[in-house]
């Protein structure tokens, strides 16, 4: 990483402990969500934002696959039990836009369960904004040729062998059913008051540094040092329609 990107991220780390302890002193719920394909950044994003905050007041949501019990449960239910209580941030690696993705195009659910979840997504999130969270919600792009690149470095990497699953060989033979599932997710989940945001994250440092730089932008908090957060808008864009159509891989 360059020095002056290296400064520029010391930076933000102080941003983000300014606004931990608003999120602390003002009782606030921020729930952070991050969406991408296999090997988009997702675990590398987290340890930046949550480096240097408390532990006691962050959490870290990354759910295995369901059990049998939990499979029965009412979809949202699982996730509901760590969403962020008053003075908490919390952020989800994957979350239930699982069922607008891999659950569909690997088959894992069914047509009904599916239309289901677009039926229902909308009142859920708002349900949670009503009733105090504030949603920020990331969905981490790459290239096909960039993800098979991660995804053969992650096979040969020690420190990376907990990242593997069977569902990384089918990430690049599902890309276009991927893509088809992504489009339709975006489309459809991104609300007024929990709109989705892409993040081109081709290379992770800059990614890093404009989701840091956007996330701060959008929210409130004491002591904020506006002239650092002037994220590229090339880096992190909103889900309109025509962004998805031209900007996305």
């Amino acid at each position: 990483m360059k020095k002056k990107d290296k400064e520029i991220l010391h930076e933000l780390y102080v941003e983000l402990v300014k606004l931990q302890k608003e999120i602390i002193s003002s009782n606030l719920k921020l729930l952070i969500i991050l969406e991408g394909r296999d090997a988009a950044g997702k675990d590398g994003t987290i340890k930046n934002i949550t480096k240097h905050l408390s532990p006691r007041d962050t959490r870290v949501v990354a759910l295995s696959k369901p059990s049998e019990r939990e499979m029965q449960e009412w979809y949202f239910q699982r996730y509901a039990t760590h969403l962020p209580v008053s003075g908490e941030m919390a952020i989800f690696n994957r979350s239930w836009y699982n069922r607008a993705g891999v659950e569909k195009v690997m088959n894992f659910c069914t047509d009904k369960q599916y239309n289901l979840f677009f039926d229902t997504v909308g009142l859920f999130e708002k349900i949670l904004v009503d009733e105090g969270l504030i949603i920020m919600k990331y969905y981490l792009d790459i290239s096909k040729e960039e993800q098979e690149k991660r995804l053969k470095e992650r096979k040969k990497d020690p420190l990376k062998q907990w990242k593997i699953s069977p569902i990384d060989n089918d990430a690049q033979k599902y890309w276009k059913e991927y893509s088809e599932a992504r489009d339709k997710m975006l489309l459809k989940t991104n609300f007024p008051y929990s709109p989705w945001f892409i993040v081109n994250a081709e290379d992770k440092e800059t990614a890093h540094i404009s989701l840091i730089g956007h996330l701060l932008s959008h929210l409130k908090y004491k002591g904020k040092k506006k002239s650092l957060l002037k994220h590229d808008s090339t880096l992190v864009y909103p889900a309109t329609p025509e962004n998805i159509e031209e900007k996305l891989f």
